[in-house]
C-alpha cells in the first residue's frame, strides 16, 4: 500500500499494512518472523493487530527497530453488534493503558470458556481431544476457531479451512458456540482511552444489508470511530472501490490492511495491497 506525498521536496512513498496477525492470536508466525517477512516484502509501516491481545507488540517493535521499519501498536477487538460479530481495529494504541487491558482480559476469559465448550461439543460428535489439540497448536494465550480448524485438518476430519468451518465451526454446526463480545461503544472507548484510532475492519465480510451497514457506521462514528478499512486482503477490487466511495462521502479516514495470518492461511500475501483510491484521506495522515 503506497503513500505519495506532495511538496517541493516530496518524500519517497511509504508502504503500509495496518492489519496483520501473529502467533499471539491466530496467526502462524511469531511477531518477529511476521515483521521480518513484512520487511522482505517491502513494507515500511506495519501494524500488529492480534485478536483481543497485545502481547506480541514488544517483540514486533524490537524487530522492526532493528530492520528500520515502523511498527504500529494495534489490536483487533471482537464486538457483538445487533447479534452480529464485527471487528474493530485499534491503531497507535498505548498497550499499557489500563481500561484497554481490562477489557481485553474480559474477552480472553470468554475465549477460553468458548474453546473448552467447542471441544466439549465436538467430543459429542466423537471427535476426541479437540480442545487439547487446538491448545497445542495455539502458541499464545488465544485459542481460536482457526486452531480447531487446523486440528480437524491435521486429524483428517476435513480437507481444508473452508470445509472445517462449513462442516463443524460455523453457525448451526456441531462446534459452533455463539460469541458474546464487547459492545461497540466499549471497544471504541477502550481504543480511544488508549490514545488510538478506531477502524471498522474488513466491512465487506459482514453479512449486513446496506441499511444495517450504514447504521453500524453511524453508531461507530457516534462512539468516536474515525476510519474504515477501505482496502482489505479479503475484499474484492469492487468492494475496495465501494468502501472508498463510502469513506469519501461520509468523511471517514481510510485504512488498508492485508489481514495477514501467515503463509498457510492468507487472504493476500504481504506487500501486495493496492493503493488507496483517489479521494481517500489515509488514516496515517497526521501520524508524522
Amino acid at each position: 500500500m503506497n503513500d505519495t506525498n506532495t511538496g517541493a521536496n516530496p518524500a519517497p512513498p511509504r508502504r503500509y499494512d495496518l492489519h496483520a496477525h501473529s502467533q499471539r492470536s491466530d496467526g502462524t508466525l511469531t511477531p518477529a518472523a511476521l515483521v521480518t517477512r513484512a520487511h522482505a516484502a517491502g513494507i515500511e509501516v506495519l501494524a500488529l493487530t492480534d485478536h483481543d491481545v497485545t502481547d506480541g507488540i514488544d517483540e514486533a517493535s524490537a524487530t522492526a527497530g532493528q530492520l528500520g521499519m515502523t511498527l504500529i501498536a494495534g489490536v483487533e477487538i471482537s464486538v457483538t453488534w445487533q447479534g452480529q460479530t464485527v471487528h474493530i481495529v485499534g491503531l497507535n494504541i498505548d498497550p499499557a493503558q489500563h481500561a484497554l487491558q481490562q477489557g481485553l482480559a474480559r474477552l480472553r476469559e470468554f475465549r477460553q470458556w468458548r474453546a473448552v465448550e467447542i471441544g466439549r461439543r465436538l467430543q459429542k460428535k466423537r471427535i476426541e481431544g479437540a480442545y487439547e489439540g487446538a491448545r497445542r497448536l495455539a502458541q499464545g494465550t488465544i485459542v481460536s476457531r482457526t486452531h480447531f480448524a487446523r486440528f480437524l485438518i491435521d486429524q483428517g476430519y476435513v480437507r481444508g479451512m473452508p470445509q472445517a468451518f462449513k462442516q463443524f465451526l460455523s453457525s448451526g454446526k456441531p462446534g459452533h458456540v455463539p460469541g458474546q463480545w464487547a459492545a461497540l461503544d466499549e471497544a471504541v472507548g477502550w481504543i480511544c482511552s488508549a490514545g488510538g484510532q478506531a477502524v471498522v475492519a474488513h466491512p465487506a465480510r459482514y453479512k449486513l444489508s446496506a441499511g444495517k451497514l450504514q447504521r453500524l457506521f453511524g453508531e461507530f462514528r457516534e462512539c468516536g470511530g474515525e476510519a474504515i478499512e477501505v482496502i482489505s486482503g479479503s475484499h474484492t477490487p469492487e468492494a475496495n472501490r465501494h468502501f472508498a466511495r463510502i469513506a469519501t462521502e461520509q468523511d471517514f479516514l481510510a485504512s488498508a490492511g492485508s489481514d495477514y495470518h501467515g503463509p498457510e492461511k492468507t487472504w493476500m500475501e504481504l506487500g501486495r495491497l493496492p493503493a488507496l483510491p483517489d479521494g481517500c484521506v489515509p488514516v496515517w495522515r497526521d501520524w508524522y
